[in-house]
């Protein structure tokens, strides 16, 4: 069923309003894979705040005409899922762990900060660190010099009060003696 040429505005408008916002997007062909494993990559990638979706090529490329991904152009070929996320570590991940459970899903091409991306460059991106880890590592490394301030600001007074009390178990004996 072909779009009519208001839908086709609505759809190169929302998609152009997706990758506005969007670090990083991948493309991959998804010949052979059936709707149920589409839905459940759609699935995968949403709880991970990934945008997965299947646009017509000369819709798509109206979609990254003039913005970051505009090198993407040439790559709009055959049956592609165009993948995007605030979070470049986000979408290389999504992308990747479907397509080692997927042979069929095979990844085309990245972009990133209006560089192109290969499949090697994607899967380099998907080890990293995601966003959330990253967060996590950085609280951890700021909160660590205040948590040893905290410890050795409590030993000295914790130490006086052990002593006081080792005098104090000491005194009776000798006073009994």
């Amino acid at each position: 069923m072909s779009l009519n040429i208001e839908q086709k505005k609505a759809v190169v408008g929302e998609v152009t309003q997706v990758l506005a916002v969007a670090q990083a997007a991948v493309l991959a062909e998804y010949r052979g894979l059936t709707v149920a494993q589409i839905t459940q990559l759609r699935g995968a990638a949403r709880s991970a705040g990934v945008d997965v979706r299947v646009v017509k090529n000369t819709l798509a490329k109206r979609c990254v005409a003039e913005s970051s991904f505009e090198c993407l152009t040439d790559h709009f070929v055959g049956p592609l899922l165009m993948s995007s996320s605030e979070d470049p570590v986000a979408v290389a991940k999504v992308v990747s762990n479907f397509a080692k459970d997927h042979d069929q899903l095979k990844i085309m091409v990245g972009a990133m900060n209006g560089d192109l991306l290969d499949e090697a460059a994607i899967k380099a991106l998907a080890k990293l660190p995601g966003r959330d880890e990253l967060l996590a590592t950085l609280v951890g490394t700021m909160a660590a010099p205040m948590t040893k301030l905290v410890q050795t600001l409590n030993a000295i007074p914790s130490q006086f009060v052990r002593t006081l009390a080792a005098v104090r178990d000491a005194r009776p004996e000798e006073q009994a003696a």
